[in-house]
């Protein structure tokens, strides 16, 4: 039976972990539609169904971001996304009309669970552009 004093410095340890263990305050929606504004929008367009500005005359035209989910079993496929953003999907490079936007959207990590029970540590612009994503889904019929 372990000793009073050994009872309660683990007791003492444990709660010093607590606070490190708490999760960070996640990005409100509104940080990722004003990132989604900014980054996205000239391309997918406001509504992010790929009618921005830019995008009307590009080829191939934008996705239809609000499609992602209906397009994967009504899941959004957050590791795939976040990698197009970023630029690792394809070793880094997007394609010939998305740009990279790793550079701009890093900063201040927070621990992100995609979709496979892992927190991974990813950028808060990159977790608020995500949750913005995951309201502008459409339900599939």
């Amino acid at each position: 039976m372990p000793s009073l004093h050994f009872s309660l410095v683990v007791s003492a340890g444990a709660a010093l972990l607590i606070p490190a263990c708490t999760p960070q305050e996640m990005p409100e929606v509104n940080e990722g539609r004003d990132l989604f504004m900014a980054f996205c929008a000239d391309c997918h367009g406001v509504t992010g169904r790929g009618e921005g500005p830019m995008g009307r005359s590009m080829d191939p035209v934008p996705a239809d971001l609000t499609l992602l989910s209906a397009r994967n079993g009504g899941e959004l496929p957050e590791s795939d996304i976040l990698s197009k953003i970023d630029g690792y999907a394809h070793g880094g490079t997007t394609g010939p009309s998305m740009p990279q936007f790793g550079d701009f959207l890093g900063g201040d990590p927070l621990p992100y669970d995609t979709g496979d029970g892992v927190l991974t540590p990813t950028p808060r612009k990159l977790v608020a552009l995500i949750e913005y994503l995951e309201t502008i889904q459409v339900a599939s019929f």
